[in-house]
């Protein structure tokens, strides 16, 4: 009969101690709750990129000076894979810091994504390949490479803090409204605003990029559109006084300078391969005829300047 009890008491003992233990972990599981509840919101507003002098001297703070280095001067540190006289910081001002001029800060978050001109979820490393062979009428890097890897560290730098997935509150470039320019009031803007740093032939002087002709960006770099050029003008050009022309001015002198000649991008056609081309795109795309084409220049390696299109899933059939 002792013997009976004593079972019956350890029973109820271990009975007991795993509902307390059922307890407390269901306590945890609340307070754990509660916890990340309090933690505070993404604020988008409130955030800011790091600042490169407080790296320090480990590997990792190398490989990010270098890929800033890369991004800085891109023409003179890959003379072999840059078209022209442009480096990523032509477009992409202040290092890539600039709410309004397409700034890289919190990119790095948002990838891999799907991209309607390409019609594919691209990685981070082919959309430095568009800008690559499109922006800068170059070549496409190998995503293996010291130098690609170099400047992933240095776009991840640039969004540090940004939830995966994430936005900021300035992203792109500001929309214009829809509009389209002249090119004979563009001619006088040019003249009068821009020619002194361009120069007359837009051919750039000293560290300042061509805007047309052979050293320039290409025909499929979203600078060749009007509405694109005229929003990037609007807001930061003349670079001493950004922001000083009207929506009109800036639209006239983006029609003057997307009629000029540039180099042609290989493989231009396929773009938008599901249409919805915008309807500024200056040339021919699936359901989009060219909105007034510029004389277009050769590549001299068309090859190089192509990014293949991602391999399709296992399994899948070919369309």
């Amino acid at each position: 009969m002792r013997a009976l009890v004593t079972i019956i008491a350890l029973a109820g003992a271990a009975a007991i101690g795993a509902c307390g233990a059922g307890g407390s972990r269901e306590r945890d599981r609340v307070a754990q709750s509660g916890a990340a509840a309090k933690q505070p919101a993404w604020d988008p507003a409130g955030w800011r990129a790091p600042s490169l002098e407080a790296l320090g001297t480990d590997s990792l703070a190398s490989a990010i000076r270098r890929g800033h280095a890369l991004v800085a001067a891109t023409a003179e540190s890959l003379p072999r894979f840059v078209g022209g006289n442009l480096n990523c910081t032509s477009c992409h001002l202040e290092d890539g810091r600039r709410g309004t001029a397409a700034p890289l800060t919190g990119t790095y978050a948002r990838y891999p994504r799907y991209i309607e001109r390409t019609g594919a979820v691209v990685s981070m490393e082919d959309r430095v390949n568009y800008c690559m062979t499109r922006s800068l009428a170059g070549s496409r890097l190998p995503n293996d490479s010291r130098e690609m890897q170099d400047m992933l560290a240095y776009l991840a730098f640039l969004s540090r803090g940004v939830p995966m997935g994430s936005h900021l509150a300035q992203e792109g470039m500001p929309t214009m409204p829809k509009d389209v320019g002249d090119t004979t009031r563009g001619v006088e803007v040019y003249r009068t605003t821009c020619a002194r740093c361009h120069g007359t032939d837009g051919g750039g002087m000293l560290k300042v990029p061509a805007l047309w002709g052979p050293k320039s960006y290409s025909v499929g770099a979203s600078m060749a559109r009007q509405e694109r050029a005229a929003s990037f003008v609007r807001h930061n050009m003349p670079f001493d006084k950004p922001g000083t022309l009207t929506d009109r001015e800036a639209y006239d002198v983006a029609a003057y300078i997307t009629s000029k000649p540039r180099p042609d991008m290989p493989n231009k056609t396929r773009d938008w391969p599901f249409g919805g081309a915008p309807a500024d795109v200056p040339y021919d795309t699936r359901g989009h005829r060219a909105f007034l084409p510029p004389p277009l220049l050769p590549r001299t390696n068309p090859a190089s300047a192509i990014v293949p299109p991602p391999h399709r899933a296992v399994g899948e059939r070919e369309r």
